[in-house]
């Protein structure tokens, strides 16, 4: 079978995969979801989902940090990375041993079509598109919640890092949760911009989220943005409903739904 990634990149698989390594956490949860837990061989050491996975699998580094020659020990038939989560570098390593098909998602559809193509290269395919379905009655359901407010949120900072202020920018996945719950994004910059001056959005920004990652925003930093933000809702989120593109994406619509219910207090 001839695959095509999210990236253009094509690569050859001549039987299904049995031994697979996966070098994000949101990818490894899937393949968990999607039953293959048999099959899975290889994880980052942030891949805490499903737990009982970080005494069972063989732990290949971080995921700007892997560890190839650990990768090639386990002789994988099939290797799951991200563009953006993953080193270009050590991505193209590994293609040069091994079938790797690279995820690249800014949008729900991506996430969408990446749980298809994993379902269908791994053999699947109808756990997959039932998870699919779920996730699409899931978001379908939140457009109506939020078609309904009368009191939207609007203007949103989503911060991801400090010391330096990092946001997340206008096309990440982030963003585009942040727009299916009527929030409009205030970081027009790609990716993730370091912010030199977080009154510069004094005026403009209405809601502030602090993520739980990848920088753990606690209760304490509160004090500390609303200073600097004095106009400006603060609040703490989860940042995994946000980001997660697997299978997390069935439950964080509702984990939205309790947010918004909670904005509008």
């Amino acid at each position: 079978m001839q695959i095509t990634d999210q990236t253009g990149y094509r690569t050859q698989l001549t039987k299904e995969p049995q031994r697979i390594v996966s070098l994000v956490p949101s990818q490894t949860e899937l393949l968990y979801d999607l039953g293959l837990e048999d099959r899975v061989l290889g994880i980052t050491r942030f891949c805490t989902r499903p737990g009982h996975w970080k005494e069972q699998k063989v732990c290949i580094g971080g995921t700007k940090d892997l560890q190839i020659e650990r990768i090639l020990e386990l002789k994988p038939d099939l290797i799951l990375a991200n563009k953006e989560e993953n080193e270009r570098g050590q991505i193209e390593a590994l293609r040069a041993v091994a079938p790797v098909y690279t995820s690249n998602i800014s949008i729900l559809g991506e996430a969408i079509d990446f749980i298809s193509a994993t379902g269908k290269i791994t053999g699947a395919s109808e756990r997959a598109e039932n998870l699919n379905q779920q996730i699409r009655a899931e978001f379908d359901s939140l457009q109506a919640q939020v078609g309904s407010m009368t009191i939207k949120p609007s203007s949103v900072l989503y911060l991801i890092w400090r010391k330096p202020w990092m946001a997340a920018g206008s096309d990440t996945f982030i963003s585009d949760m942040l727009r299916r719950c009527g929030m409009a994004p205030v970081v027009h910059e790609s990716r993730y911009p370091i912010l030199n001056r977080l009154q510069d959005f004094s005026d403009t920004t209405d809601l502030v989220l602090l993520s739980s990652e990848p920088y753990p925003f606690k209760s304490r930093h509160l004090e500390e943005v609303s200073a600097l933000l004095p106009n400006s809702r603060i609040e703490l989120v989860d940042g995994e409903p946000f980001s997660w593109y697997g299978s997390r994406l069935a439950s964080a619509p509702e984990y939205f739904r309790t947010l918004l219910l909670k904005l509008q207090s």
